[in-house]
């Protein structure tokens, strides 16, 4: 049979999407990437917040309507976990719902469905089921870059978080196994490794009874071929001087750390269920950049949170001008039923939750543009991604993370392929962008 994914949400997402592929694979099916061609089409979706739901929504209801006669429709994911019981009697075109603990089970499910028609299944995580245990991937888009997961679940149970109960509870991978996939991303031409849990930062101590991701980190860096390494989800509190000295030390790590902070208000932490304080927080990121000068810190925050004030919500703003963070996304809170904060008093009013939230990336944007402008005429190490059709080069540098942070649209007078480094000469500075030339190029000189 051959089957079409499409992949929506996270990071995490994408890895659970190689995951079923290969194990598709295994069983004799061919994955396509034309849908129009398929006999079977899996929709991976995300059901995170209520945008992720919405957009997961509208793409069922978009392959519905192209939906061939002969066509089998898959729905899996987070949507599918979190409501495949009402979703499977709303939308009676999809033929199989399938959550986030059943990938291996897949064939079997495509066979059942041939025999009995439409099914759902959405168990809860079951250590004796643990559909996770499948080492094996099969790897799309450019391999130059590649998420590497080092656990699955969370244990972290903040009040505005339903991924808990989608996910489970937090499990580390062995080692030996995190190691042995990410050998076999570098003979397959992986440059750069990209470390992602739902918090990275709590790797080991589940399975070891220790944190362990400074003693990970180390045995990566000694993997050949492999060129950066980045790591993702870190939480504040678990940001050890032991990480910092590691991500120091190690050339291939790059100065980037991903810290979704989500506020600085002291209440407003405690009620999202968060360990951090204003305190901790700033002076984890004083010895971060103490010790890695030219460290790369990228944050998310939450405005609107139930019972947020004015006062808190400006102390955060004064916090973001204060830090001034590299990278920074913000959202809006979005009441997920089922979480903590859902039953909170004081939910905050849909516009001003908005307008908070454009006020943070207001003041973000011109920070980017503060920081962006200091790199024009310095000379950065650059991976490509892709050649645009004016003859350009898209790539990012170290403190870039792919599709969430900037990137770097430059010129070459060679055909550059994916994941090939080359410095780059900045010469213009925009929001989020910036633009320069291949200094090896003869147009730099």
């Amino acid at each position: 049979m051959k089957i079409y994914i499409e992949t929506l949400g996270c990071p995490k997402n994408f890895s659970d999407s190689e995951t079923a592929a290969a194990i598709l694979e295994k069983a004799g099916h061919e994955i396509i990437e034309d849908p129009g061609k398929a006999d079977a089409v899996m929709i991976n979706t995300c059901g995170f917040i209520e945008d992720a739901k919405v957009e997961s929504i509208d793409r069922i209801f978009d392959f519905i309507r192209e939906k061939r006669k002969d066509m089998i429709l898959i729905v899996s994911g987070c949507l599918a976990q979190r409501y495949a019981d009402s979703l499977f009697e709303e939308m009676p075109e999809v033929d199989i719902f399938t959550g986030v603990n059943e990938y291996e089970r897949l064939p079997e499910m495509l066979e059942k469905f041939k025999r009995e028609g439409r099914q759902s299944e959405n168990r809860p995580y079951d250590p004796a089921l643990d559909s996770n245990v499948s080492d094996e991937r099969r790897l799309s888009g450019n391999v130059s870059t590649s998420y590497l997961r080092i656990a699955e679940g969370c244990d972290n149970s903040c009040a505005y978080c339903i991924i808990p109960a989608i996910r489970g509870p937090y499990r580390s991978r062995r080692q030996e196994n995190i190691i042995r996939e990410a050998e076999m991303l570098a003979a397959k031409g992986c440059r750069e490794l990209i470390l992602i849990a739902q918090d990275t930062t709590a790797y080991g101590k589940d399975l070891y009874g220790e944190y362990k991701l400074a003693e990970l980190l180390r045995k990566l860096c000694r993997i050949e071929g492999i060129r950066w390494i980045r790591l993702l989800y870190c939480y504040e509190e678990r940001i050890t001087d032991e990480l910092i000295e590691v991500m120091a030390s190690e050339e291939k790590i790059c100065h980037y750390i991903d810290i979704p902070l989500q506020h600085a208000n002291d209440r407003i932490l405690k009620a999202m269920g968060r360990r951090s304080t204003k305190a901790s927080i700033t002076g984890t990121i004083a010895k971060l950049r103490e010790r890695i000068p030219d460290i790369c810190i990228r944050t998310t925050l939450i405005a609107g949170l139930p019972g947020e004030t004015e006062e808190e919500f400006d102390e955060l703003l004064d916090f973001v001008g204060e830090m001034r963070f590299d990278r920074l996304g913000a959202f809006a809170y979005s009441r997920e039923e089922g979480t903590r904060a859902a039953e909170m008093d004081g939910q905050v009013d849909e516009k001003i939750k908005q307008e908070r939230k454009d006020a943070l990336m207001r003041l973000q944007n011109e920070i980017s543009l503060e920081k962006n402008n200091e790199k024009k005429g310095k000379t950065l190490e650059v991976i490509t991604e892709r050649k645009e059709e004016d003859g350009t080069y898209t790539g990012r540098t170290r403190a870039d993370a792919p599709d969430i942070d900037n990137e770097v649209i430059f010129t070459s007078r060679r055909e550059l392929q994916p994941g090939e480094m080359v410095q780059v000469l900045i010469t213009d500075a925009f929001d989020y962008d910036i633009t320069g030339m291949e200094v090896n190029d003869e147009s730099a000189e």
